[in-house]
């Protein structure tokens, strides 16, 4: 560590020590009895049981948002009860309102909460502070389930699903729930007698949410501020073991009208997704034959930038139950099933009268596992596995008619191991290996890393880091990388702060299964933050935040780039968000723009800011805006980017909603073309316009089944002004012999349509329309709604999916037997 950023370290420990006076330490945490239930009860959304009434109550909840500490109206009252038997869980509760039409309400299909009110119950099984898993459920009965953890930055994992069982029902002076979650749907150890245990609840209308156990916002974490659940006896986990197999069909329509080619294609296909519970800790997952056809499509863009896109991953496989493999951020999903890796290798090997005529964009999976969980001593394992089948390109001689098959991908072996181990104070370690094998000649890569987040016995100030080291070996070569990153921080409190380090030197690649967008360089970081918590005249919170950061080339040293951004947000008294920021962007180099290695850019300063802001989310009609301006002291550039969004609720079941985003770039500067007799670089000044708008539509019939309907239209077009060469230092020459036509339009418009019922239990019938067109030309079209015009009007695909998915549960069909 440089001499300077050893200062700010102690500069930043010295100033907290004054302000962590204010940080009270947390109260003894409630207790909730544990008590069996004895006779039947019905899952009818009524809490009017007779096993009820003798039920252990939890009430007396406490504000945390936005006034943290206030006690609950008596009014306003929760009243939240708790049993258990031999199979499950059953929580029964009653929300009080002064009348029905209190209590906010909207049907949103499955795992989304909209703006409806809400309860849900945190179980921390092990009571490790750490790990917790969530089950909410809204006033019209649909449920959202999440895992939880302490550690990393995304502590919530919405992703997760289990099968459990809720009702609701509304009633003239609030509403009712009942629940009942299987232990299927936990791990746990049977020696467990105390879980950890809080309950939640949001009225929407009032912005205000509720806790049974407090939960201070100026303690670093929520599952280590939960209450107890004491007492529970003679319950084993138990054998979890259910199949879900699918039946899927499609059909799909492109207009090639071409001899030979079939406009319409069809396919059946058939599989199967396991998970099966190897012992009362670890839990394995694994899909045959998986069929992803019916994912949300990407939002594709325009790139001019020497990286790849990022894209969101929309398979569930992949999406569920991850938390663990994503642990030093050493996975991107994406990388498996994603593009065959010598894809554009073909288009080089083709011979005089030879055209490739097709080329997999995506590797076939053949199967993927996953064995993942955690034991009573808070040993966590996670074991991933996926295979790809081999994938070519087909090529045909145009005068002979032959066709050749070229392998652009080879079988390849994805794996990833993970061995976590929590520790006292919110705090753990962990082991990652990540490793692809590829079979003939193509090369295999390994990384490793070492995790560690560690807290004080307080939980006010933070140490973290990670150490990795990468590996690509071939039989032609041999290359190992290095990284690390260091950081401390104080987490507690009103005041926090972080400062780090990261470096990775020029050969250190995890690209192979995960994403790194460039290496060789050595940054640090700091990062200050204030947040006050209590309402006050006008604001119910505000958060002031100031971060910086200085990167350099670690092999070689050179300055990189310096950015400071500030920003202060919060929300107002009457619910309305918002924020203000500004940075600053100091002159740099560029190693990664001129596409050349060892060529610079040299780039120049910028100044911006921002503001955003969205009204009370719970109205019919609710909006909002967020505008970004920025000014380049290079050829004064200027770039703004307006997106508006707005959605109106016209009842519980129907809604629709817009996205509509402008972006528009005056004198930008970027590369442009590399010509090939001459090794020239060519960058040009350009306008850019790019124009995103998105519709959404939906309505839910009731809360097993739902109709959803997304179109997006993405427009971007680029317009060189002035072309220039990049000298040997990094400066731009004018060049006015460059005559290459470097215009350049694109239009991507994509429909979809989905038709979802759950006819029973995690069974699901899932029917999908999806419509995709894509045109790009040099023709430049002036104006929106031209381009929109000429893109409906340009050949779209269209395919229609059928999708059956049933779950088994082996105990329910033994008992049923």
């Amino acid at each position: 560590m440089t001499d300077k950023f050893v200062w700010v370290i102690l500069f930043c420990t010295c100033l907290s020590n004054k302000l962590v006076a204010g940080l009270q330490p947390p109260e003894q945490p409630k207790t909730l009895v544990a008590k069996r239930l004895t006779s039947s009860l019905k899952i009818d959304g009524f809490i009017n049981d007779a096993a009820w009434k003798d039920a252990p109550l939890a009430t007396g909840f406490v504000e945390f948002r936005p006034n943290p500490s206030a006690l609950e109206a008596y009014t306003n009252r929760t009243e939240v009860y708790i049993l258990y038997d031999n199979t499950s869980i059953y929580i029964g509760g009653y929300c009080h309102e002064q009348s029905g039409d209190s209590v906010s309400r909207e049907l949103v299909g499955r795992d989304r909460i909209g703006t409806n009110d809400f309860v849900g119950v945190v179980f921390d099984t092990y009571n490790d502070k750490i790990n917790a898993s969530g089950f909410y459920v809204t006033p019209l009965g649909e449920q959202y389930d999440a895992k939880y953890s302490n550690t990393g930055n995304n502590n919530e994992d919405g992703s997760w699903n289990a099968v459990w069982y809720s009702e609701s029902q509304i009633v003239k002076d609030g509403w009712q729930f009942e629940m009942r979650i299987p232990y299927s749907a936990l791990r746990f150890s049977s020696k467990g007698t105390t879980w950890g245990l809080n309950i939640t609840r949001r009225r929407n209308k009032t912005g205000q949410q509720y806790s049974w156990n407090p939960i201070s916002p100026t303690i670093n974490g929520f599952i280590n501020q939960e209450g107890l659940w004491a007492g529970l006896h003679n319950i084993n986990p138990p054998l979890r073991l259910s199949f879900s197999p699918y039946f899927s069909t499609y059909v799909n329509h492109y207009p090639y009208n071409t001899a030979g080619t079939k406009n319409f294609t069809k396919s059946v296909n058939g599989g199967l997704d396991v998970k099966y519970g190897i012992n009362q800790n670890y839990t394995l997952d694994m899909t045959l034959i998986p069929d992803f056809g019916q994912v949300q499509s990407d939002k594709k863009v325009l790139n001019l930038t020497p990286f790849e896109v990022k894209y969101d991953e929309n398979r569930p496989f992949f999406t569920e139950g991850t938390e663990l493999f994503n642990k030093g951020n050493l996975f991107y999903s994406r990388r498996i099933g994603g593009e065959p890796l010598h894809k554009y290798d073909v288009y080089d090997r083709l011979a005089p009268n030879e055209t490739v005529i097709d080329n997999p964009s995506e590797t076939k999976l053949i199967n993927a596992t996953k064995i993942s969980g955690r034991n009573s001593k808070g040993f966590g394992i996670g074991l991933f596995n996926a295979i790809s089948k081999p994938m070519y390109a087909t090529v045909e001689n145009n005068v002979t008619l032959e066709k050749l098959k070229y392998q652009t991908s080879a079988l390849t072996n994805y794996n990833i191991l993970v061995l976590d181990q929590t520790l006292k104070n919110n705090s753990s370690i962990s082991l990652i290996n990540t490793n692809v094998l590829r079979s003939g000649k193509d090369y295999d890569a390994n990384v490793t890393a070492a995790v560690f987040n560690f807290n004080d016995k307080k939980n006010i100030y933070n140490w973290n880091g990670k150490v990795a080291v990468s590996n690509q070996r071939s039989s032609l070569s041999n290359v190992t990388g290095y990284s690390h990153n260091l950081g401390f921080g104080k987490s507690g409190g009103r005041f926090n702060f972080q400062v780090a380090e990261e470096l990775a030197n020029e050969q250190y690649d995890i690209n192979d299964l995960g994403i790194l967008f460039n290496n060789n360089y050595i940054d640090h970081y700091v990062y200050l933050g204030y947040k006050w918590v209590k309402p006050k005249n006008w604001y119910n919170n505000l958060y002031l935040n100031i971060n910086n950061s200085l990167s350099q080339r670690f092999q070689g040293g050179t300055y990189q780039s310096f950015n400071f951004n500030t920003n202060i947000n919060g929300q107002l008294k009457n619910l309305w968000n918002f924020g203000i920021q500004m940075n600053y962007t100091a002159a740099g180099n560029d190693f990664y723009e001129p596409r050349n290695k060892g060529r610079v850019f040299k780039k120049g300063s910028a100044v911006g800011g921002g503001l955003w802001f969205s009204n009370n989310r719970v109205k019919k009609y609710t909006y909002g805006t967020n505008l970004n301006v920025s000014f380049k002291k290079m050829f004064n550039g200027r770039s703004s980017n307006l997106n508006f969004f707005h959605r109106y609720r016209f009842n519980d079941k129907f809604s629709m909603g817009q996205d509509i985003a402008y972006s528009p770039f005056y004198n930008n500067v970027g590369f442009a073309d590399i010509v090939a007799s001459t090794n020239e670089i060519i960058f040009s000044r350009r306008k850019r316009n790019t124009v995103e708008n998105s519709l959404n539509v939906k309505y839910n019939f009731n809360k097993n089944s739902g109709i959803s309907f997304v179109t997006r239209h993405y427009w971007s077009e680029v317009t060189p002004n002035q072309f220039y060469t990049l000298d040997n230092t990094g400066h731009l020459v004018q060049n006015n012999s460059y005559n290459k036509n470097q215009d350049f339009n694109l239009n991507l418009f994509n429909i979809d349509m989905i038709y979802t019922w759950q006819f029973a239990a995690g069974s699901f019938v899932n029917i999908v329309w999806k419509n995709s067109i894509a045109g790009s030309d040099d023709a430049v079209a002036k104006g929106y709604f031209k381009n929109l015009n000429n893109t409906l009007g340009t050949s779209e695909n269209n395919n229609v999916s059928l999708k059956i998915l049933y779950y088994l549960d082996y105990l329910s069909l033994k008992k049923k037997k």
